[in-house]
């Protein structure tokens, strides 16, 4: 079977509307696709300003953890990128680039390094850096600036933005935090993973604790791709390490802000109880943390 392709939202450089619409990519993310977006810019307008070069470079992203909050409003991270120097190699410093993009084209970026720096200031408010150079990039806000996890909510006005989902995941599977069936079933899960096929999931609420009011967190679900997953046949009992996801507090539009996010894997299991193994960004130190959640499980029978 062919891969799905779609485009279901593609907005201007003002970030107006071009095509499609934020309920069709809603309605994507929820049925767990995967989500890239394609963007274009000028070499000497977003990666070397003193360069004489106005070539067209055309960029797809790749936004390996996403989320739908509230029911309709759709965000995604990229939790895999080290952050690159186009054309030649990488940045001076080993970080990640956790970049942000919501449905309406706002943008942000946490960057914990990896380098074993020793930081220089603590965690708040910062000033804003210096895009005189770059008049696209409007930079809304800093935080954290001279520590191990600077971060920034701002927006660079590319060509364009173009939504693009793998809308290829079956859910098989949804449970109550306490593991309760809600639909499908684990031998559906177990019998597609035994064949080979990738596995998502859908964690509802793990975000929450980011959150002022952790009661009062606005409704999420996190999607996040499986690595190598495991079935106890007796015990009727699935599991899987996730690969690395971006948690952020949940909130439309989402945003970086001070101690609002931090990184890390899970172990999740088809009764509900899941195991956050924490890092926090500004001293890499970890934690591992248990609690229970609601999770709807996808397989993709084309992988």
């Amino acid at each position: 079977m062919a891969t799905k392709l779609h485009n279901p939202l593609s907005l201007n450089a003002d970030r107006s509307l071009r095509a499609g619409s934020t309920t069709a990519l809603a309605d994507a993310i929820r049925r767990g696709a995967d989500l890239r977006i394609a963007t274009e810019f000028r070499h000497n307008e977003h990666i070397d300003t003193s360069s004489p070069s106005s070539e067209l470079v055309r960029e797809v992203a790749e936004f390996r953890v996403t989320y739908l909050l509230d029911d309709h409003w759709s965000a995604g991270i990229m939790s895999l990128r080290q952050p690159v120097e186009l054309p030649i190699g990488f940045g001076p410093r080993s970080s990640m680039s956790f970049f942000l993009y919501n449905q309406d084209g706002t943008q942000a970026i946490a960057r914990p390094y990896l380098d074993g720096r020793a930081p220089t200031a603590e965690p708040g408010p910062s000033p804003l850096d210096d895009h005189r150079a770059m008049p696209r990039y409007d930079q809304e806000d800093s935080w954290d600036a001279g520590t191990n996890a600077p971060s920034s909510n701002f927006v660079y006005a590319f060509d364009g933005y173009r939504f693009l989902v793998n809308d290829r995941w079956q859910e098989v599977l949804s449970h109550a935090a306490d593991g309760s069936l809600l639909a499908g079933s684990v031998a559906d899960l177990a019998d597609a993973f035994a064949e080979g096929c990738a596995v998502k999931l859908g964690v509802r609420g793990l975000c929450a604790d980011l959150a002022e009011d952790p009661d009062a967190a606005i409704d999420h679900e996190l999607f996040i791709h499986a690595g190598s997953c495991y079935y106890y046949t007796e015990q009727r009992l699935f599991m899987t390490g996730t690969h690395p996801l971006v948690r952020v507090r949940p909130a439309i539009p989402m945003r970086y802000r001070s101690r609002d996010w931090d990184f890390g894997w899970l172990m999740a299991r088809s009764d509900g109880q899941v195991t956050l193994r924490r890092c926090d960004p500004y001293t890499l130190a970890f934690q591992d943390r248990v609690g229970h959640y609601a999770i709807r499980w996808f397989v993709d029978r084309n992988s």
